[in-house]
């Protein structure tokens, strides 16, 4: 008798330690396992600043006109949870500061098979220059690196060098073919003709009766309003 009792002790405590080791693979395992797949966040105290982009005048205008619109990415909207209307809100959700591939933003505007397809959903794909403004800002760290210095020459205003570039960072993400309906400024015939109507410098200036723009993004800077004014005032060539 004494001795199957000492037998059963043996098998039990043999079970048991066996258990134990069980559970410790387990954990260590999935101790592994968390360590290996969370992504590369930069440390804050590495985070820079491209010194050639700055958050609020090169990064946001992109967002505001291709993302934070009515039925995707405003606050009213909040189209899968994302609100991309200024930085607090850009940072809360999908950007990984120094890794572009961890950021799910980023993969949006740049794949096809992320999910909800690739952004914007309704209207023109970003292009190659502003794709690059993106990426070099999340990989030094996306920050918001404050007041920018405005290198605006109200003095030498052409439409290829000064209007069509301001045109595509503010505007044609809302003002395009697929989204129209406040009037397309994709090309030089469809801004001419908003120009000489009046409504293109009522809008950006603030005057009354006429509507702020961009819409839900900060007004362009005194200088840019100044370009366009006397590019208007110029007849709006094609130069």
């Amino acid at each position: 008798m004494v001795v199957i009792i000492r037998t059963l002790f043996k098998i039990d405590r043999s079970m048991y330690k066996g258990s134990v080791i069980a559970a410790f693979v387990l954990v260590l395992m999935v101790v592994i396992y968390s360590c290996t797949h969370q992504p590369y966040v930069m440390p804050e105290s590495q985070r820079t600043n491209d010194p050639n982009i700055c958050f609020e005048r090169d990064v946001l205008p992109i967002f505001i006109s291709n993302c934070a619109k009515s039925g995707c990415h405003d606050a009213a909207s909040h189209e899968s949870g994302y609100v991309l209307d200024n930085y607090a809100h850009i940072m809360k959700k999908g950007i990984v500061p120094g890794n572009s591939a961890a950021s799910k933003i980023w993969l949006s505007v740049t794949l096809s098979n992320t999910e909800g397809g690739k952004m914007p959903q309704n209207g023109p794909a970003l292009n190659g220059a502003q794709l690059d403004v993106i990426k070099r800002w999340i990989v030094t760290g996306a920050v918001d690196s404050g007041a920018c210095t405005n290198n605006c020459d109200s003095n030498n205003i052409t439409y290829s060098g000064g209007i069509a570039p301001m045109m595509q960072l503010y505007c044609v993400g809302c003002h395009n073919s697929a989204s129209a309906s406040g009037g397309s400024l994709v090309d030089y015939n469809s801004v001419m003709t908003a120009a000489v109507t009046g409504r293109l410098i009522g809008d950006v200036a603030d005057s009354a009766g006429y509507n702020h723009m961009p819409k839900g993004g900060p007004s362009l800077s005194a200088c840019q309003v100044t370009q366009i004014r006397k590019w208007v005032a110029a007849g709006a060539p094609n130069n």
